[in-house]
């Protein structure tokens, strides 16, 4: 358990640039706190110890503001940045190396016993204010934007993005983020700007209102040359020789 601990720590300084120093991301990074508290109260759960389990967890809830039900699975590396306002519930399975940003809901869609919470295979990175619902699995390494509404597997390698959540996995897709993904996957972006279906629209829509005032323009035109032809001297038809037939 302290070499996962000592892990989580150390895999901080990847995915977060404002980390300093070891003693920092110690004591003043609630997610660390979270999950610390979550390993332990987790290894009560599996004595069949529930209630000290859950007491745990609820005393880390108290002090960090993430809620980590003792019976959910998470794995090595795992990351909660900020974390106010994160819910993982008691079924949820957590792979290696995954992100979660604060206001991420973890949770079920229905009150039957069983598997009724997602399932996060390596590398997932859930952007802030997101929520994945139901027993459903998100592949390794796929992306989830901030405050989208997930409730479908997402394929590997994917990004999921608005309420309720598509799936963006195309060459289309990518291609429309290709200057985007330089920058990296942005888990705090509005959904309008990250969102390469919102930007084909708007652009669409551009184009239309830039024919739309060009049409107007050759109407204005055409009606110019319509009123300097009427106002002109009519044009005077003189008759020709008259031909005679023999």
């Amino acid at each position: 358990m302290f070499a996962r601990i000592r892990e989580d720590i150390a895999s901080i300084f990847d995915r977060d640039p404002a980390a300093r120093s070891t003693w920092e991301v110690i004591t003043c990074y609630p997610g660390v706190h979270a999950l610390l508290v979550h390993r332990v109260a987790h290894w009560l759960w599996s004595l069949r110890l529930r209630w000290l389990g859950r007491m745990l967890s609820q005393i880390g809830r108290w002090f960090t503001g993430i809620e980590i039900h003792p019976g959910a699975s998470i794995g090595r590396r795992f990351f909660i940045d900020h974390g106010m306002g994160v819910v993982i519930g008691e079924t949820a399975q957590i792979g290696d190396d995954c992100t979660l940003y604060h206001g991420v809901t973890l949770g079920g869609t229905s009150w039957s016993k069983g598997k009724r919470h997602p399932t996060l295979e390596r590398g997932v990175v859930i952007g802030a204010g997101a929520k994945v619902l139901g027993p459903i699995v998100i592949g390794e390494g796929a992306k989830i934007g901030s405050n989208a509404v997930v409730v479908k597997d997402v394929p590997a390698g994917a990004t999921a993005m608005g309420i309720p959540a598509r799936i963006l996995h195309t060459e289309t897709d990518r291609s429309r983020e290709e200057k985007a993904a330089k920058l990296g996957f942005s888990a705090y972006a509005v959904t309008r700007e990250d969102d390469p279906y919102a930007k084909a629209i708007q652009g669409l829509l551009d184009h239309s209102v830039a024919h739309d005032k060009r049409i107007d323009m050759i109407i204005k035109d055409i009606d110019a040359l319509k009123a300097t032809r009427a106002g002109a001297e009519p044009e005077v038809v003189r008759p020709g020789p008259k031909v005679v037939n023999r």
